[in-house]
């Protein structure tokens, strides 16, 4: 299992899922936020604290929901638009050294549509 949180330690979360798959994308909102991002399965992961000090951000379609701490304003994870799954920030992870990784996999995000009629 693995432990993280935001850079305040307000909000804490836990993973079940192992470090598998990892990305950055360059979509709008994620070239902005710069995080790397690990997917996990929605059964896997959980707010174990501070879930009340998380601020929702959502634009578009409103199906992607993105959370930051509202006090240090650290992204710790989102609802992804594109699967029914989370997406959280590998910065976050306890212990990680994010230096670790290499070869990070880029998401083509631009390419993903805006808006369209069958949304």
């Amino acid at each position: 299992m693995q432990t993280g949180s935001c850079h305040c330690g307000t909000v804490r979360f836990e993973v079940d899922s192992g470090i598998e798959e990892y990305r950055r994308c360059n979509c709008s909102i994620c070239r902005r936020k710069g995080a790397v991002m690990v997917t996990a399965k929605k059964e896997d992961f959980r707010i174990v604290a501070g879930e009340a000090n998380l601020s929702l951000y959502q634009w578009n379609t409103n199906t992607a929901r993105h959370y930051f701490c509202k006090t240090c304003g650290i992204y710790t994870h989102h609802w992804r638009r594109s699967a029914p799954q989370y997406g959280y920030n590998l910065g976050c992870i306890d212990g990680i050294d994010i230096e670790d990784y290499t070869d990070i996999p880029m998401r083509n995000g631009q390419s993903m549509s805006l808006v369209s009629d069958d949304e």
